[in-house]
């Protein structure tokens, strides 16, 4: 066989009655396939179609095709290394069409080296032979053998330059995607609805709208603007380059809709931070009778991640089992995220626990979940036994391991785990990976140490404003004001309009009673027109969000909850509690200052929780800022005289409160 040790052995000694049947048969003529021929390969009975209609097949080798495509069809690699035995003791192996079917059938096996010593040895090749060998490099990811083989081609047709720009987008390698496609327009080839579709990924991945707009342009020059694959990847184009009311456009003008369509709308409205209108598209999507897939499930479960809607949520998950999307596991991964962002982590473990896919994805986002919820320590329990599992951490695991270390003051470990990441697995760290150092160091008050990691790393990684702001409130913590006017001016550097850094800083001043300062910070918020974000919490209840803001009366129970609120704070006293007013940024007597604390909008949220729900359910509030210090031991009194669980979720983490407890010790 062509000198090929591997098809010899195949001939020699493990080819199956099919082919010792083969080998004893006279053929009749016969002109075209007979249907039942056909309607034995659809079904998958490859055997007994070779048995009966051996002859037609001597005399007609293209019908090895449909043997080839039932072998697919079936998952059957056995029996395609049978017939490839066969093709080559009739004679067939000359045959292009026949050989071509053949590696494409182990292209779809993943048999990338049997299917390149076959190509080797083809005696007659064409575009379709070179075709399936970029599409089987490029699903294995080695796209310079891909371009290698598509730079050697003679003659390409548009298929070939399809399989190249897609593979290139599939890889994020856009820039030299586009490069193709204008290169292979000025060849003369017209780009069909599949070379736009992937050459419009790549400029959604660059975020070149110019470009996006050129290639609309020709779309619409060619009549090919309603189809249905160009009308989605111009959505999704327009949507992922920043221009929402564009992208939308486009699919009001498409005459019909599909999933594909719905999901770009979903998507483009999730990603811009539109969460409840994404998921107002997931209903109407629904009711015009379109079934969600998974991509459609990965996303509004991320919503209801992001808005930590329970009950939409559950809701959700449930209409994921009923399609059967469940057993993906993105859709698992989404599940485990938004459970445990909604502040139900017993329910995002069980969503883990019952699964048997052994994924790294899966694996870090339960990591992920037991950072989120303060518990550090079983976060590297779990590492450990993924490890123990064979299974490989990529950069994700680690940032949630350090993550999870830093919220849990587990310095020692975090600087390990750190060491594991860099020289046990080779992973470079990031920029995000570097934040959780930098947070791990100065939360244990070693400031000066976490400078120096900002200012010693590498030239590619490039400071933003978290950073910096991650060091300033560790200075906060600290009351280091030198450093922290230091540090200050840093964010600022970075980002002059970040309100953060100027609250920060103010706040250390106010602690330190030094008005003056206070005062001339204020003063320059105003100059650059920086605007303190306002501190916003919300609660669900009966699928109905509730939100409240500082001092907010809008809520129609607004002097119930003042009310409420009074006689709270009162029996809180008794037992011991102070207010801190080191959390105010403006000089007043302390009545304001009282008044001024029990105004915040979690207090609000909360209070409003307690008056309408019954005492055995937990209380889960969310919070768009961080919990500040005198409402973090206020709720520890609230909890343990109500005898409630409240789960407090703020912009950096969970707080569970029990019993006059918080999960999160001193390290919140």
């Amino acid at each position: 066989m062509h000198g090929k040790l591997y098809f010899q052995t195949l001939i020699n000694g493990s080819v199956s009655s099919m082919y010792r049947f083969y080998s004893t048969v006279k053929y009749p003529a016969s002109k075209q396939p007979p249907d039942k021929f056909l309607q034995l390969c659809t079904s998958g009975r490859i055997t007994q179609a070779f048995k009966t209609f051996n002859s037609n097949i001597h005399l007609d080798p293209s019908l090895y095709s449909h043997l080839l495509k039932s072998c697919i069809q079936i998952h059957s690699l056995s029996l395609v290394q049978q017939l490839h035995c066969l093709i080559i003791t009739s004679g067939c192996s000359s045959t292009r069409f026949v050989t071509n079917h053949l590696l494409n059938a182990y292209m779809k096996f993943g048999q990338l080296k049997i299917a390149v010593q076959l190509f080797d040895v083809m005696p007659k090749r064409n575009f379709m032979s070179c075709n399936i060998l970029i599409g089987g490099f490029v699903q294995s990811g080695e796209l310079d053998k891909a371009r290698k083989v598509f730079d050697e081609m003679p003659e390409r047709n548009i298929a070939t330059w399809n399989a190249m720009i897609a593979g290139l987008t599939d890889f994020e390698v856009n820039e030299e995607a586009l490069r193709l496609l204008s290169e292979m327009f000025g060849l003369g080839f017209y780009p069909d609805e599949f070379t736009l579709g992937s050459a419009l990924r790549g400029c959604a991945g660059l975020k070149s709208l110019n470009a996006g707009c050129q290639i609309h342009a020709y779309a619409v020059k060619s009549g090919l603007e309603t189809n249905v694959v160009i009308g989605s990847s111009l959505a999704h184009m327009y949507i992922k380059s920043g221009s929402l009311v564009a992208g939308e456009n486009v699919i009001k003008s498409m005459p019909f809709h599909s999933v594909a369509v719905y999901n770009t709308l979903i998507t483009g409205r999730a990603q811009s931070g539109c969460n409840e209108e994404a998921l107002n598209q997931y209903h109407k999507m629904k009711i015009s009778g379109f079934k969600p897939d998974k991509i459609t499930f990965v996303t509004v479960l991320s919503s209801c991640s992001q808005l930590a809607t329970l009950g939409q949520g559950q809701q959700i998950h449930a209409e994921a089992i009923k399609s059967g999307a469940i057993s993906s596991v993105s859709v698992l991964s989404s599940l485990i995220s938004m459970y445990s962002r909604c502040g139900c982590f017993k329910d995002s473990l069980k969503s883990f626990s019952e699964t048997k896919i052994q994924d790294v994805v899966l694996w870090s986002s339960m990591i992920a979940a037991y950072g989120f919820h303060g518990m550090g320590k079983e976060a590297v329990e779990l590492f450990n036994q993924m490890e123990k599992e064979g299974l490989e951490p990529n950069d994700v695991t680690f940032l949630s391991l350090l993550y999870a270390c830093s919220h849990c003051g587990l310095k020692d470990q975090g600087i390990k785990i750190f060491e594991i990441m860099t020289e046990k697995y080779k992973l470079a760290p990031q920029l995000e990976h570097y934040t959780c150092v930098v947070d791990l160091l100065g939360r244990a008050g070693r400031l000066e140490e976490a400078e120096n990691v900002i200012r010693s790393m590498p030239a590619n990684v490039k400071t933003d404003s978290i950073i910096w702001k991650t060091l300033l409130s560790a200075c906060r913590i600290y009351k280091n004001a030198d450093m922290a006017k230091r540090i200050a001016e840093e964010v600022i550097r970075v980002d002059p309009h970040d309100s953060a850094s100027y609250v920060l800083l103010s706040n250390i001043q106010a602690s330190a009673k030094q008005w003056h300062e206070v005062s001339d910070f204020r003063k320059a918020m105003r100059d650059r027109r920086v605007k303190k974000e306002p501190g916003v919490s919300w609660f669900e209840m009966k699928n109905q969000v509730h939100q409240f803001c500082m001092s907010d009366k809008s809520h129609p129970d607004s002097e119930k909850i003042k009310l409420y609120l009074k006689e709270l704070t009162g029996e809180m006293k008794v037992l011991g509690y102070k207010p801190d007013y080191g959390s105010i940024l403006h000089d007043m007597d302390l009545e304001e200052k009282e008044d001024d604390l029990g105004q915040h909008s979690e207090k609000l949220a909360i209070a409003f929780a307690l008056m309408n729900t019954p005492d055995c359910v937990p209380i889960r509030i969310m919070k768009n800022l961080r919990v500040c210090n005198d409402c973090h031991v206020a709720i520890k009194y609230i909890s343990l005289i109500k005898k409630r669980e409240i789960i407090v979720r703020d912009a950096s983490r969970f707080h569970h409160f029990k019993e006059g407890q918080c999960s999160c010790g001193d390290y919140w």
